[in-house]
């Protein structure tokens, strides 16, 4: 590694757009670990028996940051990434100001933006089932859910990214590109 122990690597993007993807690979391939704040999110909500779609993820992130501030899952993140031994660790949905205001003050952390276009994120989110409402979704549909407290910051975020990448290609080409990214900062 270059400076650091571990190099942190925080993906930010539209919905559907490979960050997910980005953080399985690097989990899976150089033996890291992948932390998502839906992960977060999901475990309250399986814990609680409620259905993992996208209302309720939004509900249980806006309660949650309402009652104990908006820094509260940002702050979590930071202090597990902290407590954690990889040397490859990814981050697979930075998406508020909070987020990178805790996380670019990990030693290593660097901010990735993932973009995609629209058409083609819409058809891996409607084939991918992650939201339990999400291969149901029309376009129209997802195109509104841009709307939505959790996606409006991102454009923002994806702006002060040292990195990028573009996926509207095949997975090896994302794999590749990935591949280059780790080799830079290893």
């Amino acid at each position: 590694m270059k400076d650091n122990k571990k190099i942190i690597f925080g993906f930010v993007g539209q919905m559907a757009s490979g960050k997910d993807t980005a953080g399985d690979y690097l989990e899976e391939k150089y033996h890291g670990k992948n932390f998502s704040f839906s992960d977060m999110l999901g475990n309250v909500l399986t814990r609680y028996h409620l259905d993992l779609n996208r209302d309720n993820y939004i509900k249980i992130s806006e309660a949650m940051r309402e009652y104990f501030g908006d820094d509260i899952m940002s702050k979590t993140m930071a202090e597990d990434i902290k407590k954690d031994s990889h040397e490859v660790i990814s981050i697979s949905n930075v998406r508020r100001p909070e987020d990178v205001k805790y996380l670019s003050d990990l030693p290593g952390f660097v901010l990735v933006s993932i973009s995609a276009d629209p058409k083609i994120r819409y058809e891996r989110l409607t084939h991918r089932g992650e939201k339990s409402d999400d291969n149901t979704k029309t376009y129209e549909e997802f195109l509104e859910d841009h709307k939505r407290s959790t996606e409006v910051t991102i454009a923002d975020i994806a702006s002060q990214a040292t990195e990028s990448i573009d996926n509207n290609g095949t997975l090896e080409e994302l794999h590749e590109q990935l591949d280059k990214l780790v080799s830079k900062y290893k």
